[in-house]
C-alpha cells in the first residue's frame, strides 16, 4: 500500500486552519476530566462509606448521573470533538466549513447542554436511562448542537484538498451520523407539559428496554469505540512516527465493526422478557465482534513494528499503545460476558463495572491522555513543560487500573458466586445482606485505584497549565517555536 494511504497525511500549520476551537475544545477536556475523576471518586467512596450520602441532593442515586455524564459526554464528548476537528483539517489540508461563528456556536452550545444537564441531575431531573439521562429540553439542545458539528465535518470533508479520505475520517463519520440517530430515537418521548421538567418514554415495556440498549450499547460501539479508533488511527502513527501497519486492514476493520456493533445490544437483556431469539442474536453479533476489534487493535499495535524501543523514552506513545491494547482486552471481555452462561454469573454484579471502566479508564481515557500531550504543545508552539510529569501520570494511572479492575473483577464473580450459593436443603447460604458486607473492603480499593487516577488528572492539568504559560511567555519574548519543530 503506498504511503499516500498508508499514513496520516498532512501540512502542520497552513493559513485557514482554525486551532482556536481546537485550543477551547482541548482545554475544556482537562477541566471535565477532574471533574468526572472527582465526582466518580466521591461515589465511590459514598459506596463504601454510606454516611456519605448527604441527604436527598447529594446522594449516591442522585450524583452517579454525574459522573456518567461527566465522563462520557463532558470528558470524552469534548476530546472526540476537539481531536476530530484537529484531524479532520490536516488530512483534508483545509479550515473548518461553516467559518469560525458556526465553530464557536458548536462549542459554546456543547458546553451550555453540558451545564444544564448536570444541573439538574442533583435535583432527579433525568429520564433514568443509562448514557442518555437528560430531559427532553437538554435533549433538544444537544441535537441542534450535534447536528451543527454533522454539519462542520461533513461540510470540510466536502471542500477537501486532499483527495483520499484519510481512515480516521471514517471512524469519526460514522460516529458523528450514528450518534445523531441514536440520540432522536432513544429520546423520543412526551413532555408531561412545555413548562414541565419530566417526559415519558414514546416505547413502553419491553420495546423501551430494547431501544435503551440498542442505544446504550451503540454509544459504546460508537461514541466511546468508533471516535476513539479515529483518534487511534492518527495520532499513534503521528507520535509513532510510522504508517499504519495495514491499511487495507483499517478499511476491512470500519466495515466489520459497523455492520456487527449495531446488532449486539439484545445481550443487555439476558433472561427478561425480550424473546429469546433476539437475545441470542445479542449473543452471536457480539461473538462476532472479537474478528474486527481485535484487527484493529493488532493493527495499532503492529504499527509500531521497527519503533518498540520508542516505548521505553516516550510516555506519551505509551499512553496510546496501552489504550490500544485496553481496547483488546476490553473487546474481549464484553463478548464473553454477553454468552448466556457466563452472563448469569455476572449480571447485576461488580464484575460488569469492572468490564465497563478497564474499557473507559484503559481504552478512553488513556487514548485521550495520550493524544492531550500530543496536542498541547502543537496548539501552544511550545514544548511540554514536563516529560517527567507525562511519566509520572502514566504509571500512577496504570496502578489505579489495577487497582479498579481487579479489586471489581474479584468483587463481582464473588458476588454472582455468593447469590447463587445453596445448602444441603437448598435453601440459599447466603443473604443479600452477606453479599454487601462482603463488598467492603474491595470498595475500598476501588476508592483508592480512583483516589489515584484523580491525582493522575491533576498532574496532566497542571501540566497543561505550565505548558500554556511557558507559551504565553515565549509569545512575549519573541520566541515562539514554529509548528515544524515539534
Amino acid at each position: 500500500m503506498s504511503a499516500v494511504t498508508a499514513e496520516p497525511r498532512d501540512i502542520e500549520q497552513i493559513p485557514g486552519y482554525n486551532e482556536q476551537i481546537v485550543r477551547w475544545f482541548t482545554l475544556a477536556t482537562v477541566v471535565w476530566a477532574i471533574f468526572g475523576f472527582a465526582a466518580g471518586l466521591f461515589i465511590a467512596l459514598q459506596l463504601a462509606f454510606p454516611s456519605l450520602n448527604f441527604g436527598e441532593y447529594a446522594s449516591f442515586g442522585r450524583l452517579r448521573p454525574l459522573h456518567v455524564s461527566g465522563v462520557v459526554f463532558a470528558f470524552a464528548g469534548n476530546a472526540l470533538i476537539a481531536t476530530s476537528l484537529y484531524v479532520v483539517q490536516r488530512t483534508c489540508q483545509t479550515g473548518l466549513w461553516g467559518g469560525r461563528q458556526l465553530a464557536i456556536l458548536l462549542f459554546f452550545g456543547y458546553q451550555a447542554f453540558l451545564v444544564i444537564a448536570f444541573t439538574g441531575y442533583p435535583m432527579g431531573i433525568t429520564q433514568s436511562k443509562e448514557y442518555a439521562e437528560p430531559e427532553w429540553y437538554a435533549d433538544i439542545l444537544l441535537l441542534v448542537v450535534w447536528v451543527v458539528y454533522l454539519c462542520i465535518f461533513t461540510g470540510t470533508l466536502i471542500r477537501r484538498r486532499e483527495p483520499h479520505i484519510y481512515v480516521a475520517n471514517w471512524f469519526y463519520l460514522a460516529f458523528i451520523i450514528t450518534v445523531t440517530v441514536l440520540h432522536i430515537i432513544n429520546n423520543l418521548s412526551m413532555p408531561v407539559s412545555w413548562a414541565g421538567t419530566k417526559s415519558y418514554s414514546q416505547f413502553g415495556g419491553v420495546q423501551d428496554a430494547l431501544i435503551q440498549w440498542w442505544y446504550g450499547h451503540n454509544m459504546i460501539g460508537f461514541f466511546l469505540t468508533a471516535g476513539f479508533i479515529g483518534i487511534m488511527y492518527y495520532f499513534v502513527p503521528k507520535q509513532a512516527g510510522r504508517p499504519i501497519y495495514s491499511y487495507r486492514l483499517s478499511i476491512v476493520h470500519f466495515w466489520a465493526l459497523i455492520f456487527l456493533y449495531i446488532w449486539a445490544g439484545p445481550h443487555h437483556l439476558h433472561y427478561s422478557a425480550l424473546p429469546d431469539w433476539a437475545q441470542t442474536l445479542g449473543v452471536a453479533f457480539s461473538i462476532m465482534l472479537w474478528i474486527p476489534s481485535w484487527g484493529g487493535m493488532i493493527n495499532g499495535i503492529m504499527t509500531l513494528s521497527g519503533a518498540w524501543g520508542k516505548l521505553r523514552t516516550d510516555p506519551i506513545l505509551r499512553f496510546l499503545v496501552v489504550a490500544v491494547a485496553f481496547y483488546g482486552m476490553a473487546t474481549f471481555e464484553g463478548p464473553l460476558m454477553s454468552i448466556k452462561s457466563v452472563n448469569a454469573l455476572s449480571h447485576y454484579t461488580d464484575w460488569t463495572v469492572g468490564h465497563v471502566h478497564s474499557g473507559a479508564l484503559g481504552w478512553v481515557a488513556f487514548m485521550i491522555f495520550g493524544a492531550v500531550y500530543y496536542l498541547v504543545p502543537r496548539l501552544w508552539r511550545t514544548q511540554l513543560w514536563s516529560i517527567r510529569l507525562v511519566e509520572w501520570h502514566f504509571w500512577i494511572a496504570t496502578i489505579a487500573i489495577v487497582l479498579y479492575i481487579t479489586s471489581m473483577w474479584v468483587a463481582g464473580i464473588a458476588q454472582g458466586l455468593m447469590w447463587r450459593a445453596y445448602d444441603q436443603f437448598g435453601f440459599l447460604q447466603y443473604s443479600f445482606a452477606d453479599s454487601v458486607a462482603m463488598l467492603h473492603p474491595y470498595y475500598l480499593v476501588r476508592a483508592l485505584g480512583g483516589a489515584l487516577y484523580l491525582l493522575g488528572g491533576l498532574l496532566m492539568a497542571f501540566n497543561v497549565l505550565m505548558t500554556i504559560l511557558r507559551s504565553q511567555n515565549q509569545t512575549r519574548a519573541g520566541a515562539l517555536l514554529p509548528a515544524t519543530q515539534h
